[in-house]
């Protein structure tokens, strides 16, 4: 198959290869026509690997498309394979570094962020309050611009002018400029709808969840509020961080509404034990660090059908760079590696590993069917519009983002990261949740998605 890159015509005439190629439907940008006739239960194969079965006949120049391409993957196993990588050339990277945050245990921060953790939902409205007061007055709030715009528009209301003659054009304010602290890059506030109420299970994780955001070196300070009678006790939340991080010694202040006087005294103390913290936080600066101290997470942001023959293959060769510098990458989304298992097993570095990852891909396989669900159910409605029509052609597209580099390690939700090199990390597909597991695995610096143009952070 050849992949449209505009949009293309019924009838045109496409030269590739010494070929030509009349097209018998319109092609979009992005997606496939077939240069061979095919016929129902061929095998359609990209990157080397199945990615389909056509379910009846297409003629030559025919467009790829849901209803006569399927979802289908070929069997794997670990097969003893040894991987000769051929690590990049760093050597013009030698003796270069960048200027992080230095931990007390060797690892060093891309960012110094002072964190709220709640350890139940019922705390969120007194992390919203704190929030709005801390951010607006010590320069972190982002919405400086868009209030001075409703300023503006409140004014003109009362004067009785058009509305549409105010511009939102030069009220852009640079939201670094009015910080007070200027070696705190941020307040974080991390509020969930968890720590009660569900099952002790889902308790347990969320608190090993908070834990390893308390323990990621791109924080420096934590303030914890918790309710009381909560299923997530803050006993639990500590003896997960102590698991996590035996040395974990960051300052660390700890409010429980149910032994405070008052919700106002819980939130006054909270706001003015922390301001005193970020008062120390503030006297850290950045200092050089080697670039193996890099650990970044891949993961998808929005993909195509561009991303898996371009911008993921760029993300790889930068994530190959960092791995042969001694840096970590962290590969998320295990319903996008959907197809990739065999070449990934075969990455592996020993039995082991590659054992956990044929586990953990099974048994969310087989959690997804339990609810009427699937892998081949990925693909959202963009993606399927921008030409990634099986989650197998998603997914094997998505795997280049790792590069071709060993496959260091395997590790489930909120488990930490200790070797350098690649690791498959098990998360959801959803965002939100796959850059929690990478937060929580130690991943400290901003994540690299599929590039399409959309942007994450």
């Amino acid at each position: 198959m050849l992949v449209a890159l505009t949009n293309l015509k019924k009838g045109e005439r496409i030269e590739h290869d010494g070929d030509v190629y009349t097209l018998v439907d319109d092609v979009d940008a992005k997606h496939k026509f077939f240069i061979h006739d095919m016929k129902a239960g061929d095998a359609v194969y990209m990157y080397g690997v199945l990615v389909g079965k056509l379910q009846f006949d297409v003629p030559r120049g025919g467009r790829m498309t849901t209803d006569n391409t399927k979802h289908a993957t070929g069997a794997y196993d670990y097969r003893g394979v040894k991987l000769e990588w051929q690590a990049p050339d760093v050597s013009k990277f030698a003796g270069r570094t960048f200027n992080g945050y230095h931990r007390s245990d060797g690892r060093v921060g891309t960012a110094n962020y002072w964190l709220f953790v709640p350890m139940v939902f019922c705390e969120n409205r007194n992390m919203d309050v704190i929030r709005e007061a801390l951010h607006n007055e010590l320069g972190y709030a982002v919405s400086g611009k868009y209030k001075s715009f409703t300023k503006a528009l409140v004014a003109a209301y009362k004067k009785g002018q058009n509305l549409d003659d105010v511009q939102i054009d030069g009220l852009s304010l640079d939201p670094t400029q009015h910080r007070l602290f200027k070696h705190v890059d941020g307040i974080k506030f991390l509020n969930h709808q968890g720590g009660c109420g569900g099952t002790r299970q889902d308790a347990e994780t969320l608190g090993r969840v908070l834990a390893a955001y308390a323990d990621n070196p791109n924080v420096g300070g934590v303030t914890v509020l918790s309710l009381g009678c909560q299923n997530l006790q803050l006993r639990d939340f500590l003896k997960y961080l102590k698991e996590r991080n035996p040395g974990f010694d960051k300052p660390m202040y700890i409010f429980e509404q149910q032994k405070s006087q008052s919700e106002e005294q819980l939130v006054s103390d909270a706001i003015r034990k922390t301001f005193s913290g970020l008062v120390e936080l503030n006297k850290l600066e950045r200092k050089p660090a080697p670039l193996s101290e890099l650990c970044i997470g891949v993961k998808c942001g929005g993909s195509d059908g561009f991303s898996g023959i371009s911008a993921n293959p760029a993300v790889g060769y930068c994530a190959d760079l960092v791995v042969a510098l001694g840096g970590k990458i962290l590969l998320a989304e295990f319903p996008e590696l959907c197809g990739a298992e065999q070449e990934l097993i075969d990455r592996t570095v020993d039995e082991a590993t590659a054992r956990k990852f044929m586990r953990l891909m099974k048994s969310y396989g087989e959690m997804a069917e339990m609810v009427g669900s699937g892998f081949h159910m990925n693909p959202s409605p963009g993606n399927i519009k921008d030409g990634l029509i099986t989650d197998a052609i998603k997914s094997t597209g998505a795997a280049k983002k790792g590069g071709t580099s060993p496959v260091a390690d395997v590790l489930d939700y909120t488990e930490r990261v200790s070797k350098p090199g690649l690791s498959l990390v098990c998360t959801p597909g959803n965002d939100v949740e796959a850059d929690h597991g990478q937060n929580s695995l130690g991943g400290y610096t901003d994540s690299l998605y599929h590039r399409t143009g959309n942007t994450h952070r």
